[in-house]
């Protein structure tokens, strides 16, 4: 059974546009929030997050922080795990 990833994102920032390519090459469904433009949900994502960069990815409810993040997780063969792929 695959993760339930969430993604708070801008549609052209270079570390969300990896993130969203690391994530579709693991095979991963995930939900995008562009928060560009709308403070509101900008807002949410440094309430959940406690951060106020983008992107900032959540995996099943926790958050797992940004692009950099992801990829030491993948790194360290981590992600599968979490993403429920092993």
């Amino acid at each position: 059974m695959s993760a339930d990833v969430i993604m708070y994102a801008t549609r052209f920032c270079p570390y969300c546009m990896r993130a969203r390519h690391l994530l579709k090459k693991k095979g991963v469904e995930f939900k995008e929030i562009l928060v560009g433009g709308d403070t509101e949900l900008w807002a949410e994502m440094e309430r959940l997050s406690n951060r106020n960069t983008v992107p900032q990815i959540f995996i099943n409810g926790d958050s797992v922080g940004g692009y950099d993040d992801i990829a030491e997780l993948n790194r360290n063969q981590q992600l599968d795990t979490l993403l429920g792929l092993k």
